[in-house]
């Protein structure tokens, strides 16, 4: 039979396609003409009164005596009993009596002051979907009891709901306009298929469709197989996961107890949640539903970054009684949990892990409603039933974001006794009247010792503004670079090195110094430039995209940009001086950046600002110094001059030695993208390596002259050959590719450590790469790396050798493109440190 069943499952859908154009054309008419029906001042089709014999009396004394058969029936199909009757009343019926086809009923329901289901004062989604649930009486009424003659019940399979304004309040009526399109029978199973749409005061609330409904014996349901998912349903996908979630309080995975939901629902988040969510106000209205409303009893799960996704996770779980109301109402002679309540229950759950993630508002009016717009679909292949003992609900997050409000979307399911019997894909959920302005000012007021409320941009704001529309991130006077106009932006993903802005004292869209940002930094040991160098320490030019790309969203956030007026201007760095304090390890933790705007001058066509930055570590100097920034118009940086009188750095010999140095290719090693880096299994092997492709930045060395430069030191001179398809092309800007300059003094520290490699091989297998510490350096750019370049050469001339204890190597040196000498490097270096002491 299961298998039979099937088979008509896939027949139906081959069948259904052909039903869409006459659904369209029903659906136009009853949008056409439902305002007119109900509107007409005559007495309806059944009253209240009625409609609650339908339910729990005899179908005879509503239908007529013809249908008096169906009264002897074990089962038949009825409306549900009170509570959850809510037809208030059926308008209109259209379609014959007794004949199985195409047919409508227009019905109404009141949301009265004291409806027992309000929720924040609002009719919940659960019974503004439910309301229309007079596609059971259009189906009785055309006769479908005939047929399967109390054999077979009711059961509903598929719909997809949508949401277009808010959920009802007191007040309003709801009228439904419901169609069954089609009756189908294959042997003996019954399905039909139908959709309603439900309106205020003429316009959209809801609309339903792809709505299917099937009579089934009590052995093809129990043998139905359940919700079979998939293998990619089940595995993780967190390449799929969109956005990300301003971190208001800390993240923690626990367990809830009936007591600490029982705390929710009598406004007590720090009962439930704990000492985070002491002092902070819970308005009556973001409770979570009580009395029949109470659908959970304890969380199994909950973890805000668990899931498929990485998103959040949360898995409830309830106990089921024989007597439960939504059973012995639903129906009172074939008694099931209604699907809508199972929706219900996973929404209450959905909204328990927001509470946990910090969605409290106190904002007029604030409260908890799906997305607009947003198509859930639902697919049930089971039931809850009196012989049910316990069900579990288990949500995890796909989607999260404002839009302006705080919104996600997800994907919940609903196991019956261990059997997955119900998917609610695109589950959705949004806190109404709230913003990310808002929930950071209320956890401010309210919480104001906690660094995570102090959030400015979260990562998600970040690529928004390296990538997307930087309104959203800035407010209203960007919208122009949101589409027309060009913005300098942030560096995009996997070379976009921030992850929050944490604090600004900067006054936006004024540009003018003394204004602070203070941004953070998350480090993993499986961060893709770790794998990438292949060393246990972060690359210089990834620590100082930590202090640069800071200074970038601050010159965007006092609005430097718009001082071009009708110019698109580009954004440079030009130079700078630092001291590197420590080496960041990939097991360490948080970096913590602060930069401040020291000067801002504005000549001819380009803008200078001056900013000074300070990287720190649990409170200890990492890296600190100065730089200096530029916007250029894109006619200031088409006069590429170079670097004027280079030759204090470039090395130049009347001897012909260079010539007798053959060129060596470099292994250009995997991981060769940064994505490979990223989804490495194995951990790097440690010792003196030659970084791996993905972070490679010269290819071959073109001469390399021990002992034969300036002092008789070493001199060193490598290349690249530029390949526009570079990932750090597309990463480095949106829309305006150009090669990194920190990746340029990357390179010429490559060359110090092939130089350290051939100089100290004994020491290759047990020494790690260390930058070296409590010495200033310098950098400067006149010129950029674009993707029609040809070739990057970079020469580094040794200053200083130093063999004990820790083998050191001090340099200066130049690079140029295609002949052009563009940046200067004076007084890097790096040495050599014993392996045993990596993690110091």
């Amino acid at each position: 039979m299961h298998q039979r069943y099937l088979n008509f499952s896939n027949e139906l859908t081959r069948t259904y396609a052909k039903t869409v154009e006459l659904k369209a054309q029903l659906t136009k008419h009853s949008t056409e003409s439902i305002h007119h029906e109900t509107s007409m001042s005559t007495e309806p089709f059944l009253t209240r009164e009625e409609c609650l014999e339908f339910a729990v009396g005899t179908v005879a004394s509503v239908l007529g005596p013809e249908f008096a058969a169906v009264d002897t029936y074990p089962a038949r199909v009825r409306l549900p009993d009170e509570p959850l009757m809510l037809v208030d009343r059926i308008i209109a019926v259209e379609g014959k009596k007794g004949v199985l086809g195409p047919g409508r009923v227009v019905t109404e329901h009141d949301v009265l002051p004291d409806a027992w289901y309000l929720d924040g004062d609002r009719a919940p989604v659960c019974i503004s979907v439910e309301a229309g649930q007079a596609d059971l009486f259009l189906s009785g009424y055309m006769g479908i009891d005939f047929k399967v003659k109390g054999l077979r019940t009711y059961r509903l399979l598929d719909a997809t709901v949508t949401f277009h304004r808010s959920l009802p309040r007191p007040g309003e009526t709801i009228p439904y306009d419901i169609h069954i399109d089609k009756f189908i029978r294959q042997g003996e199973t019954y399905l039909f298929l139908f959709h309603f749409t439900g309106s205020i005061e003429g316009k959209p609330l809801i609309t339903m469709k792809d709505g299917c409904a099937g009579f089934f014996t009590e052995d093809e349901v129990k043998n139905s197989g359940g919700i079979i998912l998939s293998k990619e349903k089940t595995e993780p996908a967190h390449d799929q996961a969109k956005g990300q979630w301003l971190p208001l309080v800390e993240n923690q995975r626990r367990t809830l107890s009936a007591k600490q939901l029982d705390a929710l629902r009598q406004g007590d988040l720090a009962g439930c949640f704990g000492k985070a969510f002491e002092n902070i106000p819970f308005p009556e209205k973001l409770w979570l539903p009580d009395n029949r409303m109470r659908l959970i009893h304890r969380v199994a799960k909950l973890d805000p970054s668990g899931g498929r996704f990485g998103r959040g996770l949360i898995r409830a779980e309830a106990d089921i009684s024989p007597n439960d109301w939504f059973l012995t109402c639903h129906f009172v002679d074939d008694m099931v949990m209604p699907g809508t309540l199972m929706y219900e229950c996973c929404a209450q759950a959905l909204r328990v892990l927001l509470q946990a993630m910090g969605w409290i508002s106190d904002q007029k009016d604030s409260g908890y409603e799906p997305v607009l717009g947003i198509e859930s679909v639902l697919k049930c292949r089971g039931p809850v039933t009196p012989q049910t003992r316990q069900v579990v609900y288990e949500v995890e997050i796909r989607e999260i974001g404002y839009d302006p409000e705080p919104y996600v979307i997800g994907d919940a399911y609903m196991y019956a006794d261990g059997h997955r019997i119900v998917w609610f894909n695109n589950i959705s959920m949004r806190l109404v009247n709230a913003s990310k302005k808002g929930l950071i000012g209320f956890w401010n007021r309210h919480q104001p010792s906690s660094n995570l409320t102090k959030v400015v941009a979260n990562r998600e704001d970040l690529i928004e503004f390296a990538t997307g529309r930087p309104s959203r991130v800035f407010g209203e006077q960007y919208q122009p670079y949101d589409q027309h106009r060009f913005l300098a932006r942030l560096p995009a993903p996997p070379f976009l090195m921030i992850d929050n802005i944490v604090e600004t004292d900067a006054e936006p869209w004024v540009v003018k110094p003394g204004g602070t940002v203070t941004a953070t930094m998350k480090i993993h040991p499986d961060d893709w430039y770790f794998a990438a160098d292949r060393s246990p320490i972060m690359p210089y030019g990834i620590l100082l995209e930590a202090a640069l790309q800071p200074c970038g969203f601050l010159a965007a956030y006092v609005g430097s940009a718009l001082l071009g007026e009708n110019e698109d201007l580009r954004f440079r760095n030009l130079g700078g001086t630092a001291i590197v304090h420590k080496d960041v390890f990939a097991n360490h933790g948080l970096l913590t950046a602060k930069v401040r705007l020291n000067r801002v001058s504005n000549a001819a066509d380009m803008i200078i600002e001056d900013f000074k930055f300070e990287v720190s570590q649990n409170g200890k100097p990492v890296y600190t110094g100065t730089t200096y920034f530029g916007f250029f118009t894109p006619q200031a940086l088409a006069k590429q001059e170079g670097i004027r009188n280079p030759d204090g750095f470039c090395w130049k010999r009347r001897t012909n030695q260079a010539g007798k140095f053959t060129s060596v290719l470099l292994e250009m090693a995997a991981p060769l993208t940064p994505e490979e880096a990223a989804a490495r299994i194995e951990q790097p092997s440690l010792g003196l390596q030659m970084p791996a492709k993905a972070f490679s930045m010269i290819d071959q060395i073109d001469c390399y002259l021990p002992n034969d430069g300036i002092q008789g030191l070493d001199y060193i001179k490598g290349s690249k050959s530029i390949d526009p398809g570079e990932w750090f092309f597309k990463a480095h800007f949106y829309q305006d590719p150009v090669w990194p300059g920190s990746l340029g003094l990357e390179a010429f520290l490559q060359l110090l450590k092939y130089i350290a490699i051939q100089r100290w091989p004994e020491k290759a297998a047990n020494s790690r790469f260390s930058l070296i510490t409590g010495q200033e350096h310098s950098w400067q750019y006149r010129g950029q790396v674009v993707p029609t370049s040809s070739r990057v050469t970079v020469e580094a001339s040794i200053t200083q050798i130093i063999e004990t204890p820790d083998p050191m190597l001090v340099a200066k040196g130049a690079l140029h493109v295609d002949k052009l000498t563009i940046y200067t490097m004076e007084n890097f270096g790096l040495c050599l440190k014993p392996l045993v002491n990596h993690l110091s």
